[in-house]
């Protein structure tokens, strides 16, 4: 059965994001007849995503209709049902580097600086206006299609469109699979699974993906993990075997404390502190958390926190561009776009429009009460079922009252970080910085917000009204 639909990919030539999706939805056999409209703000990168794209649709023989625009203006109609949307404003780790060196002027070292601390509220505020802009044209245009986000920080994305616009919008991720990655480690002999040697950590490096890929496609048809909280900063409640139904999470207690102390070290001693499991890892927890920029403890060197490797990634970036101009110029094979993942894309669209049953390990959407201890309205992620319906969230109950307070000052802290960005609010800009566990001086975060808004003037005008 077909369902011919018409979806918006908005950032279509995302590097890594852009290639996985687009192959994903053009392999998707119920998808036949239906409409892609790319859009991409670079006319270069369009073409070349353009033509990868019509490559695609002859040799799969996918049967779609595919557009180009270099405005998301010229692709929303009144067919849009899905518009999804991996956007990132500038040179995203030119301004990842400066997110980071900024706030070091006032001796504030962050230990990421991507989705939380002073980064991630510039980080955001960069993100919200494009962001804000593409829901209300669709308010005039689709309005009841689905914004389906993977830009970060994701849940102050997602919050921008859920808390300002009238859209509906769901945030994904594939942060979950850190989680397997992890309890299939820990349990790996226990339950028979090759775990290969040189994992180091969770964190993002091109020599560990390969690794966690290995343990990942073990664990995920064995294990059904259950986690809850928000967007990289989520908890286990269950872990259970697929194959007797036992509830695994206290074997999995005893055996992750047998794993070598220096492994995740971070997430080692929350575990042991709290009693419930961080999904995320090392690099990402230690952004929400209080404990990890005091500069006489130096907990980055106690927990060997790592930094993002801008220079190797904007490498990456750049090999990863011209991998798909290769692609698209038939100079390479597409043989391996045959399994990439579109990280539940695919998944949404195929079961909202064919009125299909699916179970997703973890969305972000509003809470409605799925966890009934955090407020109602905040993005938070959980497990999902989709269907003709809609995305509706797993109820999980409450979270431990210690994890809900971690939990609750984040989603704090998200809210005002948008509605500064979205009012010009210097006010609420100064509260978020200061509610965010990494700056504990009241003058320092004046300081730090100054000189944020003064190099990003260009891409935050509304500041300077």
């Amino acid at each position: 059965m077909t369902l011919p639909t018409k979806i918006v990919v908005i950032g279509a030539g995302s590097a890594s994001f852009g290639e996985n999706t687009l192959a994903a939805l053009m392999r998707s056999k119920k998808l036949r007849g239906s409409t892609l409209a790319l859009v991409d703000r670079s006319p270069e990168t369009l073409d070349i995503v353009k033509r990868l794209a019509e490559r695609l649709n002859r040799e799969w023989d996918a049967g779609i209709t595919i557009t180009a625009h270099t405005h998301h203006r010229e692709a929303l109609d009144s067919q849009t049902q899905f518009v999804v949307s991996a956007i990132e404003v500038g040179a995203r780790e030119e301004l990842w580097r400066k997110d980071y060196e900024i706030p070091l002027r006032f001796g504030v070292r962050q230990p990421y600086a991507e989705n939380g601390g002073p980064g991630g509220f510039a980080h955001a505020a960069r993100n919200v206006g494009p962001v804000l802009e593409i829901a209300r044209d669709m308010e005039q245009a689709c309005p009841d299609a689905w914004f389906v986000n993977y830009t970060n920080p994701m849940i102050r994305i997602c919050d921008t469109v859920n808390r300002h616009t009238k859209i509906k919008a769901v945030g994904l991720c594939h942060q979950i699979y850190i989680g397997y990655v992890m309890v299939g480690m820990a349990l790996g002999r226990d339950l028979g699974f090759d775990i290969p040697a040189g994992i180091e950590g969770m964190h993002a490096h091109p020599s560990q993906y390969a690794l966690h890929e290995q343990v990942k496609r073990q664990a995920v048809p064995r294990l059904d993990i259950r986690a809850a909280g928000l967007n990289h900063f989520s908890w286990i409640l269950s872990i259970r075997d697929r194959q007797t139904g036992e509830e695994l999470y206290p074997l999995f207690r005893e055996r992750f404390f047998d794993l070598d102390p220096a492994f995740e070290p971070l997430t080692r001693r929350v575990f042991e502190t709290f009693g419930l499991f961080p999904v995320p890892g090392d690099t990402h927890l230690c952004e929400y958390l209080p404990w990890v920029t005091d500069p006489v403890t130096k907990p980055w060197e106690k927990y060997n926190l790592r930094l993002y490797d801008w220079d190797l990634n904007a490498a990456i970036r750049e090999f990863g561009h011209d991998r798909l101009r290769r692609m698209a110029d038939g100079e390479m094979t597409i043989e391996g776009l045959e399994e990439t993942d579109s990280e539940g894309a695919l998944e949404m669209i195929e079961n909202i429009a064919g009125a299909g049953t699916h179970y997703h390990l973890a969305a972000n959407l509003p809470n409605v009460g799925q966890i009934a201890n955090l407020p109602l309205g905040a993005t938070v992620e959980t497990p999902v079922v989709v269907d003709g319906a809609g995305i509706h969230p797993v109820h999980v109950g409450e979270m431990p009252l210690p994890v809900a307070e971690l939990l609750r000052r984040e989603t704090t802290a998200a809210q005002l970080c948008v509605d500064a960005a979205v009012e010009g609010s210097r006010e609420k800009a100064l509260q978020c910085l200061l509610l965010d566990p990494v700056l504990t001086d009241i003058e320092t975060a004046k300081q730090v917000l100054d000189a944020y808004l003064t190099e990003y003037r260009e891409y935050l005008p509304q500041f300077w009204r």
